[in-house]
């Protein structure tokens, strides 16, 4: 039986009957802080901001690493798993053993199904998860906000039930938990409609009307208002003596017979050869079997997407496919608000042409536009009818067009997000991406026959991706292969091939199919600044942005950058694909470039690319006190009075930041040769060195080492040649490329002899050294490490001495002398610990296990690899857990303990991660040996 979590109420585990022991009030914080994110990676800096807010203690890294481990050794007996992972910890646990999970999944069916007694059932189900106040006891920021959250989830919850058990005829039921709710929450018109609907449902007339003045003098005293038109609907209702629906569900009074009984039907045509978007099919199937049970306020889906991304062909799509669902008619209008030429269409003409779809004569049209939606709503109240409206603005320009009445369905499309009909209006948004590979190719195959895209299938896939999956493209790609029948695919893949870099190929003959012009409306609608940071994106090489590296681009403050983005985004022009970092697909971003071309002059691009470059250098300078703080400092020319590098305060703050930016540094070494930048390409390939070692991205690091090499030596640069010469040799060490590597150190050597840098001579001398020792000459790595320490000493160059003395005790167990190289590593430790040099001492203690590990004293050997493992994992030095825990895996094998030996190499190998890694094959074959 596997463990259960609860988090709604005191946080604990249980297995059947039993409590599972998972520690005092703070570790099970830890626990808490684990499941909200269960089955995600939660940093360690978070575990500590969740724990302990602003108050984390002095000790409080160590502290927390404590508690996960007892935390690990706890649950790992029942089926869960704590797995350290990269840039934190992940808690493995099935979905449905975390009672919050629980809850929120039960609540998501119940809301999905038709039923009324099912979801009464499930409602029921969810809300008695809670065993009073969830994190009961937890008092930091982090948690108190959880709570509130998840306070307000099981109040919808309850009220959600109500509704149900209103519709089910079990208003007595309810009326003590209405009556409860109503003075908890005095001002809240949906808890206040339910108790006045159960009130009237049991006999009690005059309270459910005292109810709703009570309500109305509470609402004009404390907020100047009058009650909503739903519990106003419910009230009028009562009046009558009708049996009105909750509040919630909403009521209209009975549509009144109109001037005109015209059933409407203005959807498209459906576009031709739609394929693919299975799954938001699915979630308006979802959202129109809410709208089916009936509320009382129209149900609202907003779909959202860049321009080309296919919102209106599945909105057309959907909207024949459930048409007969709605048989009182479909309106549709297109609001054009993209419109190339600015003409939206206003939502007074919008609502005239409504009125002429159901038969209002001309003359009976009110002037007024308020006297026109009403009249509007009240022909739609008690019908079932679909309105979609096409390519909205705003959410200003939907509002009026929003019918009223219980049963109706507005689906409404637009480049922007609609935050505001999501806020008020309830909308259920539905953000709608590229196509995946699978929908682009069956969009090919439909389109231009399944035979001709399977006869090539390479060019079908190169026309996917260049087209960047974006419907707009591949429909225009098609659209010409489709005219010229006899054309072979890679004829169409190779015209695109050669338009690569701009948009000319992806114009389809007017405007609507022009993919240039359908992104200008866009680019248009925007406001100015936001304008220009869009097209100074197209100078970003990377992947993604941050916002404080957007604002470096642009030369900003951060906090308005974050609007401009913030704008981009409900544009769909950007997307936030994780917290804080956003995207565009790659051919706005061929559009982005186009226009800062057009837009921006070239001292202004160059200035932009620089300021950008210029901060990533000096915020991945500024890990060097956290990754490699016993490393010379890579020479940096002043900080510009214009440039705002991150500050980092933790080792874990400084690796994170260097994992999530990985891909765009590497970028921009590469970026930096090519805007002629050769000083920031070597420079920060150079101070990348640490963190590129620590977390074994080798490729990376051989790659923009040799890309700095390249520029320093085609500029003439010889500081930068000799630092990117060892960058250089010491990646190819890594990968086992021992001459190449032992070539290039003997080259710095050399270059930093002519420059008289020691420093510089010393170091590539140590390195030598360890080349050497990995090809089998252990006494040629002695005399190199032997003289470093020489020149050390006479000419007190700064050099790292403790990392000099833990490979010239390597060389020297490696020759079998285990009592220097003893004397030699302990020495190194003395020194590592004295310069606070966590990486090196892991290493220093890893050695000496491999002595006592040599000489059998097998219980030294284990202990000293146990320190070793602990002080990688504090210094973040993965590769170096990986090969220690190999280590250790042969101290267990050489004293019988097989299968402990088995479960290290298991472990060493998932750190690896990696099958291209040299250690990789070596511990397949030992593990290949046991079985």
């Amino acid at each position: 039986m596997a463990v259960q979590f609860g988090v709604l109420g005191i946080v604990e585990a249980w297995r059947g009957d039993a409590v599972v022991d998972v520690g005092h009030a703070r570790q099970r914080r830890v626990l808490a802080a684990l499941l909200v994110d269960a089955g995600q990676v939660v940093s360690a800096s978070a575990l500590e901001e969740r724990v302990w807010g602003e108050r984390v203690p002095r000790r409080g890294r160590e502290t927390l690493y404590g508690y996960l481990s007892r935390l690990r050794q706890a649950l790992t007996p029942w089926g869960s798993e704590l797995v350290r992972e990269q840039g934190g910890y992940r808690l493995v646990v099935a979905m449905e053993a975390v009672d919050l999970h629980r809850f929120r999944d039960l609540v998501a069916r119940a809301r999905s199904v038709n039923a009324a007694e099912r979801a009464a059932a499930l409602w029921e189900e969810a809300l008695g998860l809670w065993r009073g106040e969830a994190f009961a006891g937890a008092d930091t920021p982090w948690f108190n906000t959880q709570r509130d959250v998840l306070e307000t989830e099981r109040l919808a919850a309850q009220m959600d039930l109500a509704d149900v058990r209103l519709r089910l005829g079990q208003h007595a039921r309810v009326l003590a938990e209405c009556s409860s709710r109503a003075e908890a929450y005095p001002l809240d018109e949906r808890v206040a409609g339910q108790l006045m609907l159960a009130l009237f449902r049991c006999g009690r007339q005059a309270e459910a009307l005292a109810c709703y003045t009570a309500l109305r003098k509470r609402l004009a005293k404390e907020l100047g208002t009058d009650p909503g038109a739903e519990v106003q609907h419910v009230h009028q209702a009562i009046l009558r003596g009708e049996s009105a629906r909750p509040a919630a569900s909403g009521t209209q009074p009975p549509a009144e017979t109109g001037p005109g009984r015209a059933v409407p039907a203005q959807l498209p045509l459906e576009v031709r050869g739609f394929t693919g978007r299975r799954e938001e099919l699915t979630r308006l199937d979802r959202i129109l079997a809410t709208a089916a049970e009936g509320p009382a306020a129209v149900v609202v889906s907003a779909v959202s997407g860049t321009a080309g991304v296919g919102k209106t062909a599945l909105a057309v799509h959907w909207a024949h496919r459930v048409a007969d669902r709605f048989p009182d008619g479909q309106l549709y209008v297109n609001l054009r608000g993209f419109d190339p030429w600015g003409a939206a269409v206003t939502p007074d003409q919008a609502v005239r042409g409504f009125l002429d779809a159901l038969g209002v004569p001309a003359r009976q049209v009110p002037v007024d536009l308020q006297a026109r939606v009403g009249l509007y709503r009240s022909l739609l109240a008690g019908q079932r009818v679909l309105v979609v409206l096409d390519n909205a603005r705003d959410a200003d320009q939907v509002r009026p067009l929003l019918p009223g009445s219980p049963g109706c369905l507005a689906l409404v499309t637009s480049r922007n997000r609609l935050a505001g009909l999501v806020a008020t209006e309830g909308a259920h948004p539905l953000a709608l991406d590229l196509l995946s590979p699978a929908e682009a190719r069956d969009l090919l195959a439909r389109r231009l026959g399944e035979e001709r895209v399977a006869a090539e299938p390479d060019a079908a896939q190169e026309i996917i991706t260049r087209c960047a999956r974006l419907p707009l493209a591949l429909a225009i790609a098609t659209a010409r292969a489709a005219t010229h029948p006899g054309f072979p695919l890679s004829a169409v893949a190779e015209e695109l091939r050669d338009n690569h870099g701009s948009l000319d190929a992806f114009d389809g003959g007017d405007l609507t199919t022009d993919a240039r012009a359908v992104f200008s409306w866009s680019d248009q609608a925007l406001s100015t600044p936001a304008a220009r940071l869009f097209h100074l994106l197209g100078l970003h090489s990377g992947p993604d942005i941050s916002a404080p590296a957007a604002a470096a681009l642009a030369g900003l403050p951060l906090r308005p950058t974050r609007g401009l983005l913030i704008e981009l985004t409900r544009a769909h022009l950007l997307t936030e694909h994780t917290p804080g970092r956003y995207t565009l697909h790659d051919l706005l971003r061929v559009y982005a470039a186009e226009r800062v071309l057009a837009q921006e002059t070239p001292p202004e691009r160059d200035h932009a690319a620089e300021r950008l470059l210029t901060w990533y250098l000096h915020t991945a300078d500024a890990i060097h006190p956290f990754l490699t703080p016993n490393r010379r400092r890579v020479p940096l020319d002043p900080l510009p009075a214009s440039c705002h590098p991150l500050a980092f305060s933790a080792h874990d703050q400084a690796l994170n930041w260097c994992d999530s930016e990985r891909p765009n540094l590497v970028a921009a070494v590469h970026h930096a040769v090519a805007v002629g930048r050769p000083g920031i390409a070597w420079r920060m390939a150079a101070v990348l060195w640490g963190f590129f070692y620590l977390r074994g991205h080798l490729h990376d690091w051989l790659d923009t080492t040799r890309t700095a090499l390249d520029a320093a030596r085609a500029t003439h640069d010889r500081i930068g040649e000799a630092w990117s010469l060892g960058d250089a040799a010491s990646a190819l060490t890594q990968i086992h490329r021992f001459d190449e590597a032992i070539d290039h150190f003997r080259q710095a050597m050399a270059l930093c002899r002519e420059l008289g840098d020691v420093s510089g001579r010393c170091q590539a001398m140590v390195n030598l050294g360890y080349a050497y020792r990995q090809i089998g000459q252990p006494d040629r790595s002695v005399e190199y490490c032997r003289r470093a320490l020489a020149i050390h000493a006479m000419s007190e160059a700064r050099i790292r001495k403790g990392n000099v003395l833990f490979n010239l005790g390597d060389s020297y167990q490696q020759l079998g002398r285990f009592d220097d190289a003893i004397d030699c590593l302990e020495q190194a430790l003395t020194v590592l610990r004295a310069e606070g040099d966590r990486w090196g001492e892991g290493v220093a203690l890893d050695l000496l296990g491999t002595v006592h590990h040599r000489l059998r004293r097998h219980d030294d050997a284990i202990t000293y690899y146990h320190q070793a493992l602990d002080t990688h994992t504090n210094s973040g030095y993965w590769r170096g857990e990986a090969h220690t825990l190999g280590n250790l895996g042969d101290v267990h094998l050489a004293v019988g303990a097989t299968d402990t030996a088995r479960e290290a190499w298991q472990r060493a190998l998932a750190i690896l991660d990696d099958p291209d890694h040299p250690d990789t094959a070596q511990l397949r074959t030992k593990l290949n040996t046991l079985t």
